[in-house]
């Protein structure tokens, strides 16, 4: 069973078309690499994978459970791009890891030592124990990055969404981050990533989806990374492409 299914998704923005007839299913135990250009619609579709942007027409399951429901439910874990991100908010890095076990708590928020344990052993895999007490705001990029990897990671989320996590890192934190992903992948988590960094893709992902408002290809990423395929992914034959 694929634990994400996009299928026949439309999304527009008033005039615009943001995404057109996707289709996509992503199963367990791999990571998938989604590539494409700025305004490509990668933000848009995690946002409608994640239930904050409703379709126009289509419908996404999330391990079988509408995305409102999954991540309620705490099965969706997400790291936002950089921008979307308050980072002046007075938070530590262990408050925005803890985040993470909300689901798994009361509707007081009680931290118990449960909770407690599982943010100390996330914020060790991303090797952030030592900065665990600083305001999330004063840590580098990559960092920052490894932070929102580790609420996912102390969220036990069976699908984690990550957009565009190696923009303005440092090549420590990209090789811990891909390091993490693939590990996680291997203990049956499904990752899907969207990255521009397609020298690191062989590593990171087990295949890859190009998207330029439609999907254009998922397969494996050495025929992703054929150059006619990305020519077509980044705009270059989009006039022929949609005649």
């Amino acid at each position: 069973m694929s634990e994400i299914a996009v299928d026949g998704v439309t999304v527009r923005f008033g005039d615009v078309l943001a995404l057109e007839n996707v289709s996509l299913e992503v199963s367990p135990g791999r990571v998938t690499g989604l590539i494409g250009m700025n305004g490509s619609g990668k933000s848009t579709l995690f946002k409608t994978i994640l239930g904050l942007v409703r379709p126009e027409r289509g419908t996404v399951a999330l391990s079988g459970s509408d995305p409102t429901s999954a991540r309620r439910r705490g099965l969706v874990g997400y790291v936002p791009q950089s921008e979307e991100v308050d980072w002046s908010f007075p938070v530590s890095v262990r408050d925005v890891v803890m985040m993470g076990r909300y689901g798994h708590q009361g509707p007081m928020r009680r931290a118990r030592a449960s909770d407690r344990a599982a943010v100390d052993e996330a914020l060790e895999r991303v090797e952030l124990a030592d900065l665990a007490d600083r305001q999330i705001g004063r840590l580098s990029g990559g960092q920052r990055k490894r932070a929102f990897v580790a609420r996912g990671i102390a969220q036990d989320a069976g699908i984690l969404l990550l957009d565009e996590p190696f923009a303005g890192v440092d090549k420590r934190s990209e090789a811990t981050i891909v390091r993490l992903l693939r590990e996680l992948a291997a203990s049956g988590r499904t990752v899907l990533v969207s990255t521009h960094d397609l020298h690191a893709l062989p590593d990171l992902a087990d295949d890859a989806v190009l998207l330029l408002r439609r999907v254009l290809f998922h397969g494996s990423v050495a025929d992703a990374l054929q150059p006619a395929q990305l020519a077509r992914a980044f705009g270059l034959d989009a006039e022929g492409d949609a005649a």
